[in-house]
């Protein structure tokens, strides 16, 4: 049995001798055991952190963005390994395994330009004799708790920000599928970085735990479930750290009459149904306003999902392939049924489905429900499988607020060829990210990602310029040389600029 143990400095294993098993999702086999750590591993990690990070911070940005550079170097040469090491643990088929490396790699490719975005202000004579400027410093240790269902992009998110800022960082990935996350660091270390300036720590509730409670880690980055969410932020800035959280969804499609129903088949198809279903910022709820575009959005839809082909992680002509553990495909199947007892119309029904030769596989079929209402369980809650819910909306009053009403506030697209609409939509709608005939708008590295409501707590984003505040504090600096010529009269005085 394959072990995936921790990577830390010292030598791996924690005491407590508790393992997870990591499942071949394809073949419904497990494939590995990952050791769970404790509050002593997490403390080796620190200590050795603690070591590191000043000599790191004090290395100049232009030889940071060196290791950065290197580093996007051995991603690109070992892209074909990442992705097949990610998709057997994932079971996301080989290309959606690549996307999901690259995603990453761009948040790498801006931390590449950490010089200039590192660069603070300044201002000359902002009052008699008096310079004003400001500086941006890593905080020292960072942390990130990172989902399973994007092993790599959300970590490189994460640490490529902080640790070009100069931090070390500990990273606990998912236990589902942690060898990815570990192979990133064996790759940073190659690239040059510190040995010890970023540490893989696994583990579940008790590693998450001793991470929120750790007094030598000021700030800590979550993707998760927003439950969970909403305790990592309420536990973590009860211990006066800095905290982002990033939670559930539930993505809505708007299609107004006049939208291009090809095209939006197509991006649907994509959107709701590929990483079966297992995004943040998945498509599963397609809204088409008027009873028109209801009934031709169907009848668009139902051949082309039924054309969807599922398959292994390593076949080349497959959409989409299993759900990552046994317990998930039974909490999205048993979702499709609560959608069927609450009144929905099981249009195409993926329960039950099995691959021939990988019977004991984790997959479930593509799925389509219609006539799902707002008061319904299974539109209220993210199912986060390979399931498409239609939500008939009467106008585009009708569509704009069940996005905005809704808990989870993550995406929502519009598909429409009217210009005043989209703009209207964009500005009004409730939610966090906005896609306009864009099924997916995950922003670009150098922009950033975050969702609100309960898709987000905290209020800096990841990467971009706002990753940056996150990962450091800004210093501000008021300096004046005397000339000798002061008499001190006004000493007493609150100085100001007049």
């Amino acid at each position: 049995m394959r072990t995936v143990d921790h990577f830390v400095v010292g030598g791996a294993g924690g005491s407590s001798g508790r393992m997870h098993q990591v499942w071949n999702p394809s073949t419904g086999e497990v494939q590995a055991e990952v050791p769970l750590g404790d509050a002593a591993l997490l403390d080796r990690a620190v200590e050795t952190a603690k070591k590191v990070q000043p000599e790191w911070a004090a290395t100049n940005p232009q030889k940071r963005a060196r290791v950065m550079f290197a580093f996007k170097q051995l991603i690109e040469a070992n892209m074909q390994e990442l992705a097949e090491l990610l998709s057997s643990e994932h079971g996301k088929v080989i290309d959606d395994a690549k996307g999901d490396v690259q995603r990453g790699l761009e948040v790498i490719e801006f931390a590449c330009g950490i010089p200039q975005v590192l660069k603070g202000e300044y201002t000359q004579g902002a009052g008699p004799g008096i310079d004003v400027y400001s500086m941006r410093q890593p905080l020292g240790i960072g942390a990130g708790i990172t989902p399973f269902n994007f092993p790599a992009m959300i970590p490189m998110w994460m640490f490529g920000m902080a640790t070009a800022a100069g931090n070390a960082f500990i990273l606990k990935p998912s236990e589902r599928d942690p060898s990815v996350p570990v192979r990133l660091a064996e790759l940073f270390l190659e690239a040059g970085a510190p040995e010890g300036l970023l540490q893989v720590v696994h583990g579940d509730k008790e590693m998450v735990d001793a991470i929120l409670d750790h007094p030598d880690i000021p700030a800590i980055s979550f993707v998760g479930s927003s439950d969970i969410a909403q305790y990592i932020y309420s536990r973590g800035t009860e211990n006066a750290k800095r905290v982002q959280a990033f939670g559930g969804a539930k993505n809505h499609g708007i299609v107004m009459p006049d939208a291009d129903l090809d095209q939006v088949v197509n991006d649907l198809a994509g959107a709701a149904f590929g990483s079966a279903g297992e995004r943040c910022m998945a498509l599963p709820v397609v809204v088409p306003v008027g009873e028109d575009t209801a009934e031709n959005l169907k009848e668009k839809l139902i051949p082309a999902i039924n054309g969807l082909r599922v398959g292994v992680s390593n076949d080349p002509d497959a959409h989409y392939g299993p759900v990552v553990t046994p317990e998930h495909k039974a909490r999205v199947e048993q979702w499709i049924t609560t959608a069927e007892e609450e009144g929905g119309e099981i249009v195409i029904d993926g329960r039950g489905f099995s691959l021939q030769g990988h019977e004991k596989g984790f997959f479930v079929g593509p799925t389509l429900i219609d006539h799902v209402t707002p008061q319904m369980k299974s539109y209220q809650e993210e199912i986060f499988g390979p399931v498409l819910q239609i939500v008939r909306a009467k106008n585009f009053e009708d569509a704009l607020r069940l996005p905005s009403e809704h808990q989870y506030g993550n995406g929502v697209a519009i598909f429409t060829r009217n210009g005043h609409a989209a703009r209207e939509f964009a500005h009004r709608v409730n939610v966090g990210m906005v896609g306009i005939n864009v099924p997916i708008p995950v922003p670009v590295s150098y922009h950033s990602f975050g969702g609100w409501k309960r898709s987000g707590f905290g209020d800096i984003d990841q990467y971009g310029m706002e990753g940056l505040r996150f990962w450091t504090k800004n210093k501000k600096i008021t300096q004046r040389w005397p000339d000798g010529g002061g008499d001190g009269s006004n000493a007493f005085v609150i100085p100001t600029m007049g």
